[in-house]
């Protein structure tokens, strides 16, 4: 049973889907293994726990707008 994994900030439905979707079959496609083998644990973590330059997330997406 292959595994990955995707760790990320908080992602919509959707874009939940289509990783599963082309994360599996990518895999599938580069190891040969069928697609039905893979697992695909996505990991989501508040943005204030993720940070890029000593700045949260939270704080970065705040600058944004």
């Amino acid at each position: 049973m292959p595994l990955i994994t995707f760790e990320s900030g908080k992602l919509s439905e959707e874009v939940k889907e289509k990783l599963n979707q082309k994360l599996t079959k990518l895999a599938a496609e580069i190891t040969g293994i069928p697609e039905s083998s893979f697992w695909v644990f996505i990991k989501e973590l508040p943005d204030e726990n993720i940070t890029i330059g000593g700045k949260s997330l939270k704080e970065i997406r705040k600058e944004l707008g």
